[in-house]
């Protein structure tokens, strides 16, 4: 992918801990708290809806029925990508609550909050509902945010997790070209903040998007990025209002092959570990310090799969990849399945609603549904190239 390309990251979104410890969510923080990782102590809260599509899959397909079911176990997000889709975050925490009160230990639930106006301004499958010309941003902070606090603060026993807006600082650092990111730019800052500062409650923690390594990875777009947080941020506080960055959101790139040294030899970030790395010491220059990093393993398990970097919709030959768990490695509070596997990112029939030419590309699978549905001959494949095995 050119460096100067945006690629779409995923529906996920993280946002940072606000008030989990010490200065975490008071305005003027500086950082938060590096032994604070939300992801440790706790159980995961396993959605029935997922397992449920998986079980009907096991049942399909009883030749790899096991092998099926071992993925029901573990926990995936929850995206919250429409007005529509808050009503079902009440039962969800409150599934939480039982699978907590069952176990007797705090049980985390991961959520992705997407739905800015001009959402994903630069790309066609995952547009949204909402236009900034459409009073689209009152609508998302009355409507959609207000509604999805409320939410949380009605489960204040219940530790969370959100992953705040993918893809979205992200097109402001590269698109900036594009009519409609420029429309969006004033209403993204103005939402990512309003969502910042609603969700700096102690049950909450934070993480914003921040794409993955063959999008912002260059260094030029690096810096971009880092300015771009370090607005975001002092309006809504300071960098402490995060727990910290969620990284290859609904993507692809492995953990540390070379899938960049290859499709682009020059990135100096060929891998997600690297761009963590990097993208942290770039961080600090700019006043952020000891904030972690969350890194989307759902899809990313064989790397080195595309012919371009770019391609994002249902890349052929994606397996499963590393399991969800904490700190698997130094400064990075956990590896998750943010992108709930199975799920389809785009409908790759080019006469259906929403459809864009990178469901159809080469790198694309054939036969998907529309965003967010249930494609299961893709899920057979995730299982099937799982890495490591299941």
């Amino acid at each position: 992918m050119n460096k100067r390309t945006c690629m779409r990251s995923g529906l996920f979104v993280i946002l940072a801990a606000a008030g989990c410890a010490g200065s975490v969510g008071q305005a003027g923080s500086t950082s938060p708290s590096s032994d604070h990782n939300p992801f440790k102590n706790v159980a995961y809260f396993i959605n029935p809806e997922y397992v449920a599509n998986v079980e009907a899959t096991a049942k399909a397909h009883p030749d790899m029925a096991d092998k099926i079911r071992k993925v029901a176990q573990y926990p995936t997000a929850m995206w919250l990508d429409s007005i529509a889709s808050v009503k079902n975050l009440t039962g969800w925490l409150d599934e939480a609550k039982k699978q907590q009160d069952a176990s007797g230990k705090p049980t985390l639930s991961v959520v992705i909050v997407y739905d800015l106006p001009n959402r994903d301004c630069s790309a066609e499958a995952s547009a949204g509902e909402l236009k900034v010309a459409q009073n689209g941003l009152q609508r998302y902070k009355s409507e959609f945010i207000d509604a999805i606090t409320a939410e949380f603060k009605a489960h204040s026993s219940q530790p969370i997790v959100v992953v705040l807006e993918p893809d979205s600082l992200g097109n402001l650092a590269t698109n900036m070209a594009l009519p409609l990111c420029q429309e969006a730019r004033p209403a993204y800052k103005e939402g990512v903040v309003y969502a910042i500062k609603s969700f700096a409650l102690p049950n909450v923690s934070v993480y914003l998007d921040a794409a993955h390594s063959g999008w912002l990875g260059w260094d030029d777009n690096r810096a971009k990025i880092a300015k771009i947080f370090k607005q975001v941020l002092s309006e809504a506080g300071g960098p402490g209002m995060i727990r910290g960055f969620a990284l290859n959101t609904s993507n692809y790139t492995h953990l540390s092959n070379r899938d960049g040294a290859v499709l682009e030899p020059t990135n100096p970030c060929p891998n997600e570990l690297t761009y963590a790395k990097v993208l942290g010491k770039t961080l600090e220059m700019y006043g952020f310090k000891n904030h972690g990093y969350i890194i989307d393993t759902a899809r990313n398990g064989k790397g080195n799969i595309r012919k371009a970097w770019g391609s994002w919709c249902n890349v052929h030959g994606a397996g499963l990849g590393e399991r969800p768990r904490a700190e698997p490695e130094p400064g990075i509070d956990a590896y998750f399945w943010l992108k709930p596997p199975g799920e389809s990112d785009g409908v790759s029939d080019p006469s259906q609603p929403r459809y864009d030419p990178m469901c159809g590309g080469p790198d694309a699978s054939k036969g998907a549904p529309q965003a967010g549905k249930w494609f299961e001959s893709y899920f057979l494949d995730l299982v099937r190239y799982a890495n490591p095995p299941l």
